[in-house]
């Protein structure tokens, strides 16, 4: 009976390891899809004689597509088989790079960054559902974490990988090999077979949902779900999270040179800090989660050190070790807060309606990534870079107020 049990609990870890590191393969192409056109930009315009405006409009297509139909998709990933969306989107990606490398026009590439923005659309949702739905409790949180981890991953070899292969084949050569990635990955998925059984989402604490909740929001497959108090709250907590850390990316050393006269490579260097540490940090909160159920203190404790590394910022001309340490502090923190975030997601999520719910709650990554450069570029436009990371502070604080309410709705359940 022992030897039964211990081949059927060695099965199901392998099955566990086979769909995390096929979704964490979909995720790390994603996101290097997400930044294949930046840092080819000069070679593509100079190729089509336009100008950077008529380029960026490649991207612009791209996003609002994705923030348009991730919901909508995450409604198909709930009815069909999940996995296989996930291989279509890849395939999507791979198929609209693979015409923009072969044909030469330029609103042809415009429109093929329309179909990578559809196939975009499939990942987060298809990803929590496969994990969420498939994925043993025990080993979720750190599952969310590799994937988590796979696309930061993604984002950052893509520069440095599309450059090596322009400089071999030119763009369209590093076009044609993205795609390549792309549809390796698809056939992984497309060969592999659906997991095994279906795991219940973990609760927090000792709180159990609210009866009546639960049976409402099972019986409840429609948007009406996606307008109850606990996933718009997490919505708005996805926004202010991603603002936050979107405006110190972005705005960072442009604020600090303007603020304190900060050099560009000590700037660079606390933001290359920042990246580095959030990546580490995904991996040690994927361990932090799968030892407590405290997810949302986990959460508030890291948007308060980033909103303490903010203040700093704002008011103190740090020297470079301090600087370089206190954005390493933020990036680790918010690394460390993501796999914490998703099991919060996860827990108020009805079972069969992953897709939807994150594929709902992630789109506060689209808005954020609109209102943050309208923002803190007005900031710098006004010549105030001192209100940028007191603004992107305020942001953090009013995140750690949104999970605090997660708290008390989910304990007056």
């Amino acid at each position: 009976m022992t030897q039964a049990t211990d081949a059927t609990f060695a099965t199901r870890r392998a099955d566990d390891i086979r769909l995390i590191s096929s979704v964490s393969a979909a995720h790390f192409v994603s996101h290097y899809y997400i930044l294949i056109l930046p840092p080819l930009f000069a070679f593509v315009r100079a190729d089509y004689g336009v100008s950077y405006t008529e380029i960026g409009l490649a991207l612009t297509v791209f996003n609002g597509v994705s923030a348009i139909l991730q919901t909508p998709t995450g409604f198909l990933v709930d009815r069909f088989n999940a996995r296989l969306l996930l291989a279509l989107g890849l395939i999507l990606g791979a198929t609209g790079l693979s015409i923009a490398a072969a044909v030469d026009s330029f609103w042809v590439l415009v429109l093929m960054f329309g179909l990578m923005g559809i196939g975009n659309t499939v990942y987060h949702p298809a990803d929590y559902s496969l994990l969420s739905r498939h994925v043993a409790s025990e080993r979720l949180s750190q599952a969310y974490s590799t994937h988590t981890f796979a696309g930061l991953l993604g984002g950052a070899v893509a520069p440095v990988s599309l450059l090596f292969m322009h400089s071999l084949y030119g763009w369209r050569g590093a076009f044609a090999g993205a795609a390549i990635m792309g549809f390796i990955v698809a056939a992984i998925l497309l060969l592999q077979r659906d997991p095994n059984g279906n795991h219940p989402a973990p609760q927090f604490e000792s709180g159990t949902p609210d009866k009546k909740t639960t049976d409402q929001s099972r019986s409840d497959n429609t948007w009406r779900l996606l307008l109850t108090a606990p996933i718009l709250i997490n919505l708005v907590f996805f926004m202010l999270m991603a603002m936050t850390n979107f405006g110190l990316q972005q705005f960072s050393v442009v604020a600090l040179g303007a603020l304190y006269g900060t050099s560009a490579v000590t700037a660079n260097a606390g933001l290359t800090s920042m990246l580095v540490l959030a990546a580490i940090g995904v991996l040690a909160g994927g361990w932090v989660a799968s030892r407590t159920k405290r997810h949302d203190s986990v959460a508030m404790i890291g948007m308060v050190s980033i909103f303490t590394v903010c203040l700093l910022l704002a008011w103190i001309d740090l020297p470079a070790a301090a600087l370089i340490l206190a954005m390493s502090i933020a990036g680790f923190a918010s690394g460390a807060i993501l796999p914490s975030r998703d099991m919060i997601v996860r827990s108020v999520t009805p079972a069969g309606s992953y897709g939807k719910v994150f594929g709902f709650v992630t789109n506060g990554f689209n808005v954020a990534g609109i209102i943050t450069p309208l923002v803190c570029g007005a900031l710098m436009d006004h010549g105030a870079p001192r209100l940028v990371f007191l603004v992107l502070a305020c942001f953090a604080l009013t995140a750690v107020a949104v999970v605090a309410l997660m708290s008390r709705i989910r304990a007056a359940a």
